[in-house]
């Protein structure tokens, strides 16, 4: 757990010079620890030896680009990954959640909007709530630890990201009840949806993929027509 007046540690790995100096002091102003690395195949051992709370990632570097380091560490690695995609590169978006990252921020960066997605996802490890710290939620064979943030089926453990574990745990909250997207979003992001943004989905299709669901008829995370998502408590 991190400590709530810790300083955190943010890696951004960046090859613009410029626009890595400008996100650095933007986050060192408002007392985040940053430093840069240029290179995707040295962020990979920094990521490993440093252990950041936060790796914010371009896609485009040099030695290795973003996916490949996301995808090299992310089994190993359970802090918060941002991936920085090209602006409506859908394709980006999609592998970006699919290779394991919790987040994705189309550039040009606007900093304000990084600081709030940060923020949310630092509070989630900061500030559990104590009622829901220790509360085991099974749905059919499905068992979700948060204490230990480990889901099982049939008593086999389902490795999944913190965003997929954040995002499975809400809806067993509510299992065998619809859950509308707006909630969702509002839950998972601190903000309101756009109507635009697919996280959300590909969040979901990914959970489903790992969870051994059928993606052309999912029994177990189940779409509601109109409303959202809804977990079953039958499986």
């Amino acid at each position: 757990m991190i400590e709530e007046n810790q300083q955190h540690k943010i890696l951004l790995v960046e090859d613009d010079a410029s626009l890595a100096s400008m996100v650095a002091d933007f986050l060192r102003q408002r007392n985040y620890a940053v430093t840069i690395e240029g290179r995707g195949d040295a962020a990979v051992d920094r990521i490993r030896s440093e252990n950041p709370d936060v790796v914010i990632l371009d896609i485009t570097l040099p030695g290795l680009d973003g996916i490949s380091v996301c995808r090299a560490v992310r089994n190993d690695y359970h802090g918060t990954i941002f991936i920085l995609t090209a602006r409506g590169d859908e394709v980006d978006e999609v592998v970006s959640l699919e290779v394991g990252a919790d987040d994705y921020m189309a550039k040009p960066v606007r900093p304000r909007a990084l600081l709030a997605r940060l923020q949310m996802h630092l509070r989630k490890h900061t500030t559990p709530d104590p009622a829901r710290e220790n509360q085991e939620l099974t749905a059919g064979s499905l068992m979700i630890d948060p204490s230990r943030r480990v889901v099982e089926i049939s008593g086999e453990q389902v490795r999944l990201t913190t965003a997929e574990f954040d995002l499975l745990y809400l809806l067993a909250e509510s299992a065998g009840q619809p859950i509308s997207r707006n909630d969702i979003y509002e839950r998972i992001h601190g903000m309101r949806y756009d109507g635009l943004d697919r996280s959300i989905d590909l969040r979901i299709s990914r959970l489903r993929k790992k969870l051994g669901d059928d993606p052309a008829d999912p029994q177990r995370i189940k779409s509601v027509r109109g409303v959202g998502y809804m977990l079953s408590i039958e499986r």
